[in-house]
């Protein structure tokens, strides 16, 4: 309606500012979305710009009011531009269509520029690009166009997150609903800058709020997307990768543009919080790590490590989307991944002299490919076989604190992980733990890096790992790249610290209250009473107070004069558990078929003796001491609190699993055929049956083919979790009363804890000749040496682990093999009838010169298999 419209010169005057407001409008919109036509332009607003990033048709609307309200630099249209359809408005669909199909990555020829040798525009690449940039630089050979295009798009992180998208499948509804907007979308364009300068022109902040919504609305859409969905089209990636990598100069380009763009990734990640942002950032890292020849040497002497540390400022929830994404890829994939990040580490390794002085830890690029490398490992985890539901429940009352806690807090010894072991954040991001995979994509060892492990300095390192400083790096907070060896020596440290402190804190206490000094866990037992005195003792202690048991072990046999410096510890150990595991006692069933124990469900013994047995072992791994324990793997697993299921039958109850298999495996009629119900039937200690209902009115309840998975389920959780569950948390509390504070969980994988507990059982003696020193006057050379060695060598497995007991204390092989034990044989005179005879404690054996060999093996068989007892030498 006009009726009301009263015009004056200053109505008219307005009209023709806003007409000239709108003219200026339409052609900064045509210079962002066409260009000027000159190619050299150094208007970094014009879409003919070398440097200018191409934007959708709502993005150069609002970048036009902001250019105009700037008062920015306009082109003029260059001769090959003039009268083209930048000139005229109402050409502007065609340009937005033209634009439409660049960034679906379908332009055709008549949109290239005039030159084949110049794709200056092209500021990100599809796969269709690749292609016809391939095919044209064919015709000639000169492959110099795709080359520099590959090193403009892969050295600027802007143009990979846009380069390679993924085309955004739509339903068919959504296709009926685009399709009836596209029909509106001409006319919208058309007004969309006009109408837009008009609302500048009356309220300047609007066409600011306009813009704002805009930037909104794509933050918006990019947060759309799912914990595992990424933009970017990885199977286009790989293909173009494909084409390309065969052609070593594009092959280079590759390279240097690695080289150029990882600085710029670092310091976007480090100081511009760029994924916040745009998730999409991820893109980049996505994109480059397809690339399959990142390992080559070419790449390992800068490209690859600084891209590793840009990698490594990533923020965690871009690290966990990382980690989902791997997980979805092949074993194959997994694989060249960690043989990338490997390659890097041992070139690194083998080509620098590490050593006290020049830590492996202070260098960069060993420790972001570290710090990469365990986004894969938690990748492998998260897509091999999980099992995240069965989890053992935390114990009821909390493991008592020490009466000295007020003391230490007064000390500035305030106990570290009153809150529980360490945990790392990635697992806490991704929701998952390394105990809850079964079986991952490839095997943990192919993780472990040897010439890492060899030129690591652990107490260096372990102290890093106490300190928690951002500045200096601990490979044990990447426990999946040491070795068992290396761990373990990781864990002596953090055992013999604790030792030190409770000594420290000890001696200062028994100032303050004027009480007897006692540094150490004091054990005075007799031989034939030995489990009635240790565990009377320790029963003590654990109820007095528990943060003594955190203390060194000192063993004292009755009667004899042995002084312990760790041989009568593991003599100890040794007599405890062949007690406790005697069969006669009852606390545990043997398996003959297996040669394992399992927790006895009709054990007459108190909680108090299970978790004293808990205690037991915990000291020997609190103090380095192998025991001979024979326990299935289903229980150290259950130690680190996962529930034991069907699976888990297969190694504790082998007869009952094949049962339970053939069960689920059978084709007929499971009701009629078996005629088996939810109620099974146990047998006591004296061989009396006990029925027992695997849920409600069982023994009413017929198993059949529909529900036989759930009888197995309920079978498996009765055997390893239910009817053992009394003795199995008692056991449990009495270890985590010695082990609570220690990094054993975040450090070691549940197969790994029992080589830890049990030694190995290969025994390399060849391994042992090569590792063991001489004193006294003995060398490799001697003839009794070499007689010793061809009499060990030719004695049966039982004899050798007699004799690893008669001169280490224990018949099992250290963490490592025998190649870790440094054993040492000295002189102990000339020929004589006397037997050898052997420190335990320091793995010495002393042997005289026997004048014949046959007299050295005589006299060292009688040695090995009648000792027993310590006594001053």
């Amino acid at each position: 309606m006009l009726s009301g419209r009263i015009y004056s010169p200053a109505t008219e005057h307005i009209q023709k500012k806003r007409a000239a407001a709108k003219h200026l409008i339409e052609r900064y919109y045509h210079q962002l979305t066409e260009g000027c036509g000159n190619e050299a332009c150094t208007n970094e607003a014009c879409g003919s710009s070398p440097g200018f990033r191409r934007m959708d048709n709502n993005a150069a609307a609002i970048k036009a009011l902001e250019l105009y309200k700037n008062n920015a630099k306009l082109c003029d249209p260059h001769p090959s531009k003039k009268g083209a359809s930048s000139a005229f408005p109402e050409n502007s669909a065609k340009g937005a269509h033209n634009f439409s199909a660049c960034s679906n990555g379908k332009m055709n020829h008549k949109d290239l520029p005039p030159s084949r040798e110049d794709f200056r525009d092209l500021n990100y690449l599809t796969e269709e690009k690749v292609y016809e940039i391939l095919a044209l630089c064919g015709e000639t050979e000169d492959y110099s166009p795709l080359i520099r295009v590959i090193g403009r798009v892969f050295s600027s992180a802007e143009s990979l997150v846009q380069s390679f998208r993924k085309a955004k499948q739509h339903t068919k509804e959504e296709l009926k609903s685009l399709q009836a907007k596209d029909e509106d979308k001409d006319e919208d364009e058309k007004e969309n800058a006009s109408g837009s300068a008009s609302a500048m022109e009356v309220d300047p902040d609007a066409a600011a709020a306009s813009s704002g919504e805009g930037a909104s609305h794509d933050g918006n859409n990019v947060q759309k997307l799912g914990p595992v969905e990424v933009s970017v089209d990885i199977d286009a990636v790989r293909r173009v990768y494909d084409r390309l990598l065969s052609n070593e100069k594009i092959e280079a380009a590759f390279l240097n543009a690695l080289v150029y763009l990882s600085p710029n990734v670092e310091c976007d990640l480090t100081y511009h919080n760029v994924y916040a942002a745009d998730p999409n950032y991820l893109n980049v890292f996505i994109i480059v790590m397809e690339n399959s020849n990142l390992h080559s040497p070419e790449y390992l002497e800068i490209a690859l490590p600084q891209f590793c540390k840009a990698m490594s400022k990533l923020p965690l929830p871009a690290l966990a989307k990382l980690a989902r994404l791997w997980s979805q890829y092949g074993a194959d994939q997994i694989r060249r991944l960690v043989e990338t990040f490997q390659q890097l580490i041992t070139y690194t390794v083998i080509s620098n002299e590490f050593n006290s002085d020049n830590l492996v830890n202070e260098d960069d690029g060993v420790v972001a490919a570290t710090k990469c490398l365990k986004i894969v490992y938690y990748a492998n985890v998260l897509g091999g076989d999980l099992d995240t539901d069965h989890n053992e429940e935390e114990d009821d009352e909390p493991i008592p604190e020490s009466s000295e806690l007020t003391l230490q807090e007064l000390l500035g010894e305030e106990r570290r992980n009153k809150k529980g072991p360490r945990v790392d954040p990635l697992e806490t991001e991704l929701g998952i733990r390394t105990s809850d995979c079964r079986k991952p994509l490839i095997p943990f060892e192919e993780f472990i890096n040897e010439p890492l492990n060899d030129v690591l300095e652990m107490d260096k390192d372990y102290t890093f790992f106490k300190v928690e400083t951002e500045s200096k790096f601990s490979f044990m907070t990447c426990p999946f790249i040491l070795n068992a060896v290396t761990k373990n020596l990781g864990l002596y440290y953090d055992n013999r610290i604790r030792m030190y402190s409770e000594r420290r804190i000890t001696a200062l206490y028994s100032l303050v209250q004027g009480q007897q000094l006692n540094p150490y866990l004091r054990l005075k037992v007799r031989r034939d009473h030995i489990i009635d005195d240790a565990l009377v003792r320790l029963e003590m202690i654990a109820m007095e107070n528990p943060a003594d048991l955190k203390k060194q072990l000192y063993v004292e046999f009755e009667g004899e004069q042995g002084v312990d410096e760790g041989g009568v510890s593991k003599e100890f150990f040794q007599l405890v558990v062949e007690e406790i595991f005697n069969p006669d006692i009852g606390m545990f069933t043997y398996d003959e078929s297996t040669k394992l124990f399992w927790f006895n469900p009709s054990s007459f013994e108190n909680e108090g003796q299970f978790t004293l047995i808990g205690i037991v072992l915990g000291l020997a791994i609190y103090n380095n001491c192998i025991l001979d324990v024979h326990f299935p793997m289903v229980v150290y697993r259950k130690l680190m609190g996962k529930k034991g299921t069907f699976r888990d039958l297969a190694d504790s109850h082998p007869v009952l699993y094949q049962s339970l298999k053939e069960l689920l495996e059978y084709e007929g009629n499971v009701e009629e055929d078996m005629m088996i119900t939810f109620q099974i039937s146990q047998t006591d200690l004296f061989g009396n049956p006990l029925m027992y209902d695997l849920k409600e009115g069982g023994d009413k309840i017929p198993v059949t083919n529909e529900n036989r998975k759930e009888f197995v389920a309920l079978y498996a959780e009765y055997m390893l979790n239910k009817s053992v569950e009394k003795q199995f948390k008692a056991f449990r509390r009495g270890f985590h009363m010695v082990t609570n504070e220690s990094p054993l969980k975040y450090l070691f994988r549940p197969e790994e804890i029992e080589l830890l507990i049990c030694g190995s059982r290969n025994l390399d003696f060849q391994a042992l000749e090569e590792t063991t020193e001489y004193d006294g006057g003995y060398s490799r050379d001697c003839r009794i040496i070499k007689d010793f060695w061809e009499t060990v060598h030719s004695f049966g497995q039982e004899q050798k682990r007699l004799f690893l007991q008669f001169t280490t204390g224990t018949d099992r092989a250290p963490v490592g093999g025998l190649g870790k034990l440094k054993m040492i044989i000295a002189k102990n005179g000339p020929d004589s009838d006397r037997l050898p005879t052997s420190h335990t404690c320091f793995n010495v054996l002393l042997l005289p010169e026997y004048s014949t060999k046959e007299k050295l093996r005589e006299r060292l068989l009688k040695a090995i298999t009648y000792a027993k007892g310590f006594g001053m030498l």
